[in-house]
């Protein structure tokens, strides 16, 4: 049996928040763990914007939340002249290298290119892999909070044509 991925705003699923918060919480436990400076919950709640960022996308396999992601103004705070970011990623663990990462850059992508932007960056420790798949071109690797970080970007569009 086929399984059914849907992929939508988080503005059309604010009762994720709470879910994909504990979550954030396990995943990143040092940023939004009990002593860290994050508040999961208050940061998902402002992805919950459909036309400005930031914006939150939810992903469900056959209704059951399985990830997110988000475009957002500033992510890699060393490189503020850049943006807009696809950040916050995260699907649940035993689904992962599965094809949901890539649905939801996907839905980040267009939900740029309707908000009338041309490109997107993204900063990734883990995922490498996932956007050079996705056609993302590296720009460099930085030292970032003690972590090797590969700074992406991505055309989008007719910006994606090379021009004759």
């Amino acid at each position: 049996m086929d399984r059914r991925l849907v992929v939508k705003y988080l503005a059309d699923a604010p009762e994720a928040v709470p879910a994909l918060a504990a979550s954030f919480e396990t995943e990143w436990p040092g940023w939004y763990g009990p002593k860290g400076p994050g508040d999961a919950a208050a940061d998902l709640r402002q992805f919950c914007s459909r036309d400005a960022l930031p914006v939150g996308m939810v992903a469900f396999l056959d209704g059951e939340l399985v990830g997110v992601a988000a475009l957002k103004a500033q992510s890699i705070v060393t490189h503020p002249h850049l943006g807009p970011w696809a950040a916050a990623g995260w699907v649940k663990p035993e689904l992962r290298r599965r094809g949901l990462g890539a649905a939801l850059l996907t839905a980040l992508e267009d939900a740029a290119l309707a908000m009338g932007y041309d490109k997107l960056y993204c900063g990734t420790a883990t995922s490498a892999s996932l956007m050079r798949r996705g056609g993302w071109r590296l720009l460099e690797e930085l030292d970032y909070h003690g972590e090797k970080v590969g700074l992406y970007y991505k055309a989008l569009g007719a910006a994606d044509v090379p021009a004759s």
